[in-house]
């Protein structure tokens, strides 16, 4: 199977503050790789050097056969807030980058009408956001962000504003959604269960600056649900991600005191 984003060598630092150094990663078509690390080491800013946002100091950034410079506009993002625009309706809001791609309203709302039922909101169609409930938002943002590209998805703690049983019913959604369109699915999240329940590899981002992530694959077999989460290979990997999460917590909270 062939890779749908790779990272070859890249190195890249806000001024003089370096994040990666001589960083690589593949990912494949069609896979799903949840990323987790502490906080402030450089998660936001892969995404954006993946979509194109930022570029690299050295080492190159591919998408499919092409370079990033030649694919803009070929990821689709999911924030962590819906940012749905309140002044439109679901069918608008949903419809947008197929606007901004040149299709003419009226064709991309109709576009966004066929696809509504397989995401439950056939009957929300010409609501606006602040009558859907937060589950349902992100339904919305989910379809927004696969209409502007679907080569690859990139989420951002998409379900972290939400409620612990909608974030649940939620992560079971995205498993049928991302099963049902073969995309590609990058996703960032301070969750370890979210991150083991969704994925087929866990990426651990380690190191200030970012050189060699922690790989770890996922091999609790699919279709997987909340209940996965009690079985012994869950159990053991959690465990894993957690020791290596807090062995690097306690690495950058002694060299912060070395520091001062």
């Amino acid at each position: 199977m062939r890779d749908q984003l790779a990272f070859s060598q890249v190195r890249f630092s806000y001024s003089h503050t370096p994040i990666l150094e001589d960083f690589d990663l593949r990912v494949k078509k069609g896979e799903f790789v949840s990323m987790i690390g502490p906080s402030g080491i450089g998660k936001s800013t892969l995404f954006q050097l993946i979509a194109g946002l930022l570029q690299p100091d050295q080492g190159e950034i591919r998408l499919g056969e092409a370079r990033m410079d030649e694919r803009l506009g070929q990821v689709g993002y999911m924030p962590q807030r819906d940012l749905l625009m309140p002044w439109r309706t679901i069918v608008e809001n949903a419809a947008l980058p197929l606007e901004i791609k040149g299709m003419s309203k009226k064709e991309a709302q109709q576009r966004v009408r066929q696809e509504l039922p397989r995401y439950g909101l056939q009957d929300w169609a010409d609501a606006y956001p602040a009558q859907l409930s937060g589950g349902m938002r992100q339904r919305v943002s989910f379809l927004r962000a696969l209409l502007s590209g679907t080569d690859l998805m990139l989420l951002d703690e998409p379900f972290s504003a939400l409620d612990g049983i909608t974030r649940l019913d939620m992560q079971e959604w995205l498993m049928d959604k991302w099963q049902e369109t073969g995309s590609t699915m990058l996703m960032i999240t301070h969750d370890i269960d979210e991150a083991i329940l969704l994925a087929d590899r866990v990426i651990v981002l380690l190191g200030k600056p970012i050189r060699t992530p922690v790989e770890l694959n996922v091999t609790i077999p699919r279709p997987r649900s909340v209940t996965s989460r009690n079985q012994p290979a869950f159990l053991a990997l959690r465990e894993e991600i957690w020791g290596l999460l807090r062995a690097e917590q306690t690495k950058l909270q002694l060299l912060g005191r070395e520091a001062r």
